[in-house]
């Protein structure tokens, strides 16, 4: 099975044991931790991985100092560790231009141009020829180094909006010099850092790739025709081209979402691919082996890039080699642990995986058995309940899991039948598949009371029974007033609306009340706009999906999507009432006030934790543990490693 992604590849003077490889991206990690990182990649079975992109000038500088030889001895470290496994390793060299984040305006954003970037809000420095002389030299430098720690490779980063790509794109390269206009001037910068860096390293064991765009998203920008002339110009100088898609204009397009399909970067890769000789790497959206095979057997690519899918499972190349493939625990491609968790909080994690970027002190799956075996009650079987059950049946305990509903998922199988997600139900099927292969005894349809415990008299138990939709007319800004109008017939609940629980009933124009900030309104939205009714959708932050961790690169697409229908947002309000015919809102603390004709008004506001088991049971003395939205909590990565840092402590 798969069998052509298992044979190895010339990279130049290095040879790819499989055509699985990792693509440069950001982690957040720096030390062992990082090297735990990559060595349990390297361990899973991937033929290459590119460390994240790192700048090669102090004036742009990374987390590690690759202008300097400081860096050699980490890269020793890191090559000897993964080394035995056979796993190629490369470095991405890049100097961030525009985009660089610098610390109180010092060191000073260079570019091309003085144009502002969208990331940084900073109208950047147009680069000299002494500062450009000097940015190609540190290139060549920063390579020598990395050749000097060990490492297989550099990959240049001419793409994602950042130094080079500034230089090749006219959207961002204005000037009327050698470095500037025609295709030919836009490229020197990027051929004399390729040229430099061959006169640094070339002509050895170590290979010289490039990143390049293969669509900018930038009015004005690249396209993929334009990219396919780049291409073919440098790929003399280069032993692999590698290709991604879009700039910070267009934050999603970089890393895509579950919004947009699968190989989402694919039409536009093959203009450019089809025309080369050189080994290709591709990107975007490439979530299992069947989307990967099928890349490399059509010849779209000759190696295929699987970041996310191997955040969420690092074994799934040697799965993949031992015919295992259903036990890969797989990628839902939302955004919110990877990107999302590092763009929020500066370290890279994962809904589905929670030993990601915690190697070092977390295994991806317990290790070793209970030292008491216990017989376990998980209550709930949605992703939290599902989660622990898994967990604690792998350390040997005996699992009863009990749902009340007939059929697993919990609310996850409600959020998968909006449109564009229903890539979420993968995890909740995979958990499911794994309880049902460890033994886990499941009971549908049945609700646990406190007989039903006493019943099964079990030693601890776990409440996964998440929450029910309000429907008292609460909201966050007058939680001690109900909204006026709440009870009328034409105002529901999500849940109504995706047909869990009640059945709404939609007649245009709608009204959306989103008190939370999550991705759950949008789908009411997309539910309703799919209904063919016109939506506004009001909401108490002044973001749509405020509270979704990293808006640009998790919502974006959706909200691309929403405001290319019949769809306005109206945020920072609150609802003052509910009439018949329409809705009254206005903003906190003023005495402002709009209405808004409605004949469907959906009210999505904070759930109601179905908690009174637990309070029973607390009573009662029992050994109980709250994982997931029983707890007030929202979100399925909180629920998914909830659930996994309980039933592995017990």
């Amino acid at each position: 099975m798969y069998d052509n992604l298992f044979e190895p590849i010339q990279v130049g003077p290095v040879t790819i044991a499989n055509r699985i490889v990792r693509s440069a991206h950001g982690t957040g990690l720096s030390g062992e931790d990082l090297i735990s990182y990559h060595e349990a990649r390297a361990r899973g079975g991937v033929g290459m991985s590119t460390l994240e992109a790192t700048g090669v000038h102090a004036g742009a500088a990374g987390r590690l100092q690759l202008f300097n030889d400081s860096c050699i001895p980490f890269y020793e470290q890191i090559s000897a560790r993964v080394a035995p496994y056979g796993m190629k390793l490369f470095q991405q060299l890049y100097h961030a231009g525009a985009s660089y984040r610098s610390r109180n305006g010092f060191p000073m954003r260079w570019s091309p141009s003085p144009i502002a970037n969208p990331m940084t809000g900073v109208v950047p420095i147009e680069m000299t020829q002494t500062m450009i002389d000097d940015v190609v030299a540190a290139f060549a430098s920063a390579a020598r180094r990395c050749r000097e720690g060990g490492l297989d490779g550099v990959d240049i980063h001419a793409s994602s909006g950042y130094l080079i790509h500034e230089f090749l794109s006219p959207a961002t390269n204005h000037r009327t010099d050698r470095y500037g206009g025609s295709l030919e001037n836009r490229m020197r910068f990027l051929v004399e850092v390729t040229e430099a860096i061959q006169a640094e390293v070339g002509g050895g064991s170590f290979a010289i790739g490039v990143r390049l765009p293969n669509e900018d998203h930038v009015p004005g920008g690249l396209t993929a025709g334009q990219d396919a002339e780049i291409a073919q110009l440098i790929e003399p100088l280069v032993d692999y081209v590698s290709l991604h898609m879009g700039a910070y204009w267009r934050f999603h397009t970089l890393i895509a979402p579950m919004d947009d399909p699968l190989g989402v970067e694919l039409a536009a890769d093959e203009v450019i691919t089809r025309t080369l000789t050189k080994p290709t790497i591709v990107v975007g959206r490439i979530m299992t082996l069947d989307d990967a095979s099928r890349i490399v057997a059509s010849g779209a690519a000759d190696m295929v890039s699987m970041v996310r899918a191997l955040i969420a499972d690092p074994e799934l190349v040697n799965k993949a080699r031992r015919g295992d493939v259903s036990s890969i625990r797989p990628c839902i491609g939302s955004n919110m642990g990877c990107v999302g968790q590092l763009m929020t909080t500066g370290v890279l994690s994962c809904v589905v995986n929670v030993a990601a970027a915690r190697e070092r002190a977390v295994p991806f799956d317990p290790q070793g058995l209970a030292a008491v075996r216990k017989r376990l009650l998980v209550v709930g079987g949605g992703p939290a309940g599902l989660e622990a059950a898994r967990t604690a049946a792998l350390r040997g305990h005996e699992v009863h899991l009990y749902e009340a509903l007939r059929h697993l998922g919990g609310q996850v199988t409600m959020a998968a039948t909006a449109p564009h997600r229903a890539d979420l139900s993968a995890i909740t099927e995979w958990l499911a598949g794994e309880c049902e292969r460890l033994g886990v005894k499941i009971q549908l349809g049945t609700m646990v009371d406190p007989d039903v415990v006493a019943d099964l008299d079990p030693d601890e138990v776990i409440i996964a029974t998440g929450g029910m939709p309000r429907r008292d007319g609460f909201q966050v800004s007058t939680p001690a007033a109900a909204i006026p109008g709440h009870d009328l017939p034409h105002v529901f609940t999500s849940w109504d609306v995706l047909g869990f629980g009640g059945r709404a009933e939609i007649e245009g124009p709608t009204v959306v009340f989103d008190d939370t900030g999550t991705f759950e309104a949008i789908s009411v939205a997309d539910v309703l706009l799919a209904a063919g009714v016109p939506v506004t959708m009001v909401a108490r932050l002044e973001q749509l999906g405020a509270n979704v961790p990293y808006p640009p690169v998790t919502v974006e697409a959706a909200r691309e999507r929403l405001m290319s229908g019949a769809f306005d947002f109206i945020g920072g309000h609150h609802v003052r009432q509910i009439t018949d015919d329409g809705v009254e809102i206005g903003v906190l603390f003023t005495d402002r006030s709009r209405w808004l004709a409605a004949r469907t008004v959906v009210i999505v506001t904070h759930n109601h934790p179905n908690r009174e088991l637990a309070e029973i049971l607390a009573d009662e003395g029992r050994v109980i543990h709250l994982v997931g939205d029983v707890r007030g909590d929202n979100t399925i990565m909180q629920a998914i490693h909830q659930a996994a840092d309980v039933a592995r402590g017990i």
